[in-house]
């Protein structure tokens, strides 16, 4: 077990945060959240509800579970995000092929308005790598996705 320190040293603290992944991650995440919600103002999705849509529409029909591991999301908090959609008619959970499973899918307005954000997203994306580079981008995707496989690791 390791020692715990009997005070804060404040210089471990800020080395920490300044190279901390984690710390990064998260700015860098809720940044690109508020570009990319401004740019789907118009279609009144949020960024997060267009990726649960979008991977709905690639996978459909799809079980929460798979859905949940796809995204690597918790399953809970998939179902809760999945809520509002179902309220708003834009996808449909129904019991699956076995009784403890549900099934996701799209309604015709969901696929209307996976339609109409598609030009919106492409915009925030056009403007994200317009601003840092086509290198930037496969360099960013194929960090992430090495972090995303050492997650699954875990």
């Amino acid at each position: 077990m390791q020692e715990q320190p009997k005070q804060l040293d404040v210089q471990r603290v800020a080395q920490l945060g300044a190279i901390c992944p984690l710390r990064h991650l998260r700015m860098a995440t809720r940044v690109a959240t508020q570009l990319y919600d401004e740019v789907l103002k118009p279609t009144g999705l949020k960024s997060t509800q267009v990726t649960l849509l979008v991977a709905t529409t690639l996978l459909e029909p799809v079980t929460i579970t798979r859905l949940a591991e796809v995204l690597v999301m918790d399953r809970t908090t998939l179902t809760r995000n999945l809520k509002p959609l179902e309220r708003e008619g834009l996808v449909r959970i129904a019991p699956g092929d076995d009784q403890r499973t549900r099934e996701v899918t799209l309604t015709s307005h969901g696929k209307e308005m996976v339609a109409q954000a598609v030009p919106q997203w492409e915009e925030a994306q056009a403007r994200v790598v317009g601003e840092l580079g086509e290198q930037w981008r496969q360099d960013l995707l194929e960090s992430l996705s090495a972090l995303v496989s050492l997650s699954r690791g875990i």
